[in-house]
């Protein structure tokens, strides 16, 4: 490839241009027990483009190294250096995914599975002499499904990407959130974490029989607990369902070749069933769900999270948030902290918005909430409708030792919560 011609040719708006060139080769060799465990071969490749226009600079890389497409991305990059000045890093990322599993046993398993999986996530960085503020779509990596490239072309990418930026820079000129006990909404795209953290890895039955707790941690759940323990409110209705059409983690079995079918794990706030597949299920004596799930071809299945998803209630987000006067808003999940066994909690966010009087006024920044899991849910006391009702995931789910990274999906509507400790700060 000949960069000097490149950068001949460059666009003329930008006072300087640089190219710089990677290529990298890997190989891997891994054995345990005297036996073969890994073999791979990696190689990545592409440039990065670094502009500087009217003082500002901007970057842009790309895997794709034919020189009308390395001019066209340049031109991309001095663009964006015309942008908002205060927007100092956008990124985009698109992952498609194909997975093909296929499970045989001496007993008459023969079991072929497909998934195609997408991955959208988008981010902005606004900054000024006293902040930065980055926003994102629905959180870190939250914007995953199973699903072709079809959902690509359906998806505005240019629109939501710039009501981020926008919304980027509303934060730096925001007021911190308030440090008070007030009534709290949380979007679906942050009641996918707060179901993930205080829901999906507690009740996980190889944690509470103890598997998990020098590495990732024990529970607050006892096995006595399951048919007795109220949870949440009866508002709260937890399902395992890795039926759902898209979702994330949805497969007909599990990779111990047991069918997957939709189960409560919390009715009307009662914890009745454990995320334990049918080993943990014969150990514990508790009933389970089919989600023994291995995240590589050389990882055993363990107990994971699939589809962990809080069913819809009946109320409009209108009347949640005339319900309320004082209060506060927040979506898109930034930050996490929960103790080891998934009880304490400290979760920040995004975005949020003041509730004064029934409605949403203005904009804070840097809102926090913190609570304790079962008082937590136990407060709440509304649940959007499904037109509130929102589907979403994360692809990297870590449990396990060796440790596995694993997709997992959570859907959730919009939901209230009386009398939560809410802070800001940066």
């Amino acid at each position: 490839m000949n960069f000097k011609k490149i950068l001949s040719q460059a666009n003329s708006k930008a006072e300087w241009v640089g190219l710089r060139y990677v290529e990298e080769k890997q190989n891997i060799l891994s054995t345990k027990k005297f036996s073969l465990d890994n073999v791979q071969r990696n190689a990545t490749r592409g440039v990065m483009i670094d502009v500087m226009v009217n003082g500002q600079f901007s970057y842009y890389a790309t895997p794709f190294l034919d020189e009308k497409h390395i001019l066209e991305c340049i031109d991309i990059a001095v663009n964006n250096a015309q942008l908002d000045k205060r927007i100092v890093h956008a990124a985009t990322t698109v992952e498609l995914i194909e997975r093909n599993t296929r499970i045989v046993s001496t007993n008459g398993a023969d079991i072929d599975q497909k998934m195609d999986i997408v991955l959208v996530e988008l981010s902005s960085t606004a900054q000024d002499n006293n902040d930065s503020q980055t926003r994102s779509n629905h959180g870190m990596r939250g914007h995953c499904f199973q699903a072709g490239a079809e959902f690509i072309e359906d998806y505005d990418i240019q629109a939501e990407a710039k009501q981020i930026s926008n919304q980027a820079i509303e934060l730096l000129e925001a007021d911190q959130c308030p440090t008070e006990v007030c009534d709290l909404v949380l979007a679906p795209d942050q009641m996918m974490l707060q179901i993930h953290e205080s829901v999906g890895h507690p009740l996980e039955l190889d944690r509470i029989l103890g598997d998990e707790r020098n590495f990732a941690g024990s529970s607050f759940v006892n096995l006595e607990d399951f048919g007795t323990l109220q949870y949440g409110s009866e508002l709260m209705n937890i399902i395992f369902d890795p039926t759902v059409d898209n979702q994330l983690a949805s497969y007909n079995y599990d990779d111990g070749g047991i069918p997957a079918t939709k189960e409560h794990l919390i009715k009307d706030g009662v914890l009745v069933r454990g995320l334990g597949g049918i080993e943990s299920q014969i150990r514990s004596g508790v009933d389970g769900v089919s989600n023994l799930r291995a995240s590589s071809w050389n990882r055993i299945p363990i107990d994971r999270m699939a589809n962990i998803n809080l069913e819809p209630g009946v109320s409009t987000k209108e009347e949640i948030i005339g319900s309320i006067e004082r209060g506060v808003y927040m979506e898109s999940n930034r930050s996490w902290s929960i103790d080891d066994y998934r009880n304490k909690f400290q979760f920040g966010c995004e975005y949020a918005k003041l509730i004064e009087n029934g409605e949403l006024t203005k904009v804070v920044k840097n809102p926090n909430y913190r609570g304790i899991t079962n008082p937590f849910w136990r407060s709440l006391s509304m649940t959007g409708n499904e037109d509130t009702y929102e589907v979403f995931g994360t692809p990297n789910c870590g449990k396990g030792e060796p440790n596995q990274v694993e997709r997992v999906g959570h859907a959730s509507p919009l939901c209230k919560f009386d009398k939560v400790q809410v802070f800001g700060g940066a």
